[in-house]
């Protein structure tokens, strides 16, 4: 991170987004996938979920402060003006069924920043929130979306099914990432599969992992904890012995007596070929253009989880990185085959749990 742009990032040119020719028919099989899952959940629960990222951990409402004094490469979109808003952040583990903590998965957070202005993506008229959502990895998991709805496919087939024995396996593969990382490694395969450290949520930094547009530019976000009390959580493990939800509790626990700061970064990419659009599997360089600080994400002590809260975040709401600007439109195969998909778990939710997603124009006290 720096404090000051010290690149030249590289405008952003159409052609460097190739759609391959069949890429209708893989959006295709990834709705139908993505389908599978939220109906097999609903069959299960009586209660429709989202189809990946289904159990929350924590549900915040904060404020969202963007810095003066941007340069011009930085004032674009969402952060062209300096000012404060409200934010909604949501804190998630990866899979499309709701399971007990032990099964440690890759974590997710999602942002709302409501009251945004500008040009609208398409389907969004009307709407002044601007959605951004991340993962606890600096790239995606899959490079394209072929690869990527291999994964789904391979999860679909699994949905709901042997819970004890994912809890067995995962544990397992905890064991075989902690070896490589004492060899000084790390492998996104294990932690995906129910391999990752059960470290407390907070503690973690979250990246877009796919770039999105940034003005004329074009990037990559990050979301970083600061304040001190958020910062003595990374790495921390969280005791999940006989607390099938004790993610939720620690994240509970903090926000009982504590608040939190967060920055949001940008990396703008400087060089095509080192920081591609359609590989979304590439790391992009931070020696060939760090990230920088353009706000910062302050929260308040609360009531971080609650069924009447996650009746409202979870079961009204949706997070999807096409609610938002023309500005900061997503990039890349991954994001034009998950589009549709994101639709089709907000249809399905909205139609089975009797209440349609809203995009809020103001931001009321959520429940506590």
């Amino acid at each position: 991170m720096t404090d000051r742009l010290t690149v030249t990032p590289l405008p952003f040119d159409p052609a460097y987004e190739q759609v391959p020719d069949d890429e209708a028919e893989t959006i295709s099989g990834l709705i139908q996938a993505m389908r599978e899952i939220t109906e097999t959940t609903f069959a299960d629960s009586g209660h429709a979920v989202r189809s990946v990222h289904a159990k929350s951990h924590g549900l915040l409402q904060g404020e969202i402060e963007i810095l003066p004094d941007l340069p011009p490469e930085l004032a674009q979109g969402a952060f062209a003006k300096p000012g404060k808003m409200p934010v909604v952040m949501r804190y998630s583990t990866n899979p499309g069924d709701i399971l007990d903590d032990k099964v440690s998965t890759p974590r997710g957070l999602a942002i709302k920043l409501i009251g945004v202005e500008g040009e609208r993506l398409p389907n969004s008229d009307g709407q002044v929130t601007q959605d951004f959502v991340m993962v606890n990895a600096p790239a995606f998991m899959a490079p394209t979306p072929k690869d990527f709805l291999k994964s789904v496919k391979l999860i679909a087939k699994t949905t709901d099914r042997a819970p004890r024995a994912k809890q067995a396996l995962s544990a397992a593969l905890r064991g075989a990432e902690s070896l490589v990382e004492k060899a000084g490694g790390e492998s996104a395969t294990l932690k995906g599969m129910g391999g990752h450290p059960t470290t407390n949520l907070l503690g973690e930094t979250y990246y877009s992992v796919v770039p999105l547009l940034y003005g004329r530019y074009f990037a990559k976000l990050s979301v970083v904890p600061v304040s001190p009390e958020l910062k003595a959580l990374t790495d921390q493990n969280v005791d999940l012995k006989d607390k099938p939800n004790g993610l939720r509790e620690a994240i509970n626990d903090h926000f009982a007596g504590h608040g939190g700061t967060w920055e949001l970064r940008v990396q703008l990419a400087t060089d095509i070929e080192k920081m591609p659009i359609e590989d979304a599997s590439v790391v992009w360089p931070e020696d060939a253009s760090p990230y920088v600080t353009v706000a910062r994400i302050n929260v308040q002590p609360q009531s971080a989880w609650s069924e009447a809260r996650a009746a409202v975040v979870d079961d009204q709401m949706s997070f999807s990185p096409w609610h938002g600007l023309a500005a900061h439109r997503p990039l890349g195969g991954i994001m034009r085959s998950r589009k549709p998909a994101y639709e089709m778990s907000s249809e399905f939710r909205a139609r089975h749990n009797g209440c349609p997603m809203h995009e809020p124009k103001t931001l009321d006290r959520l429940p506590s």
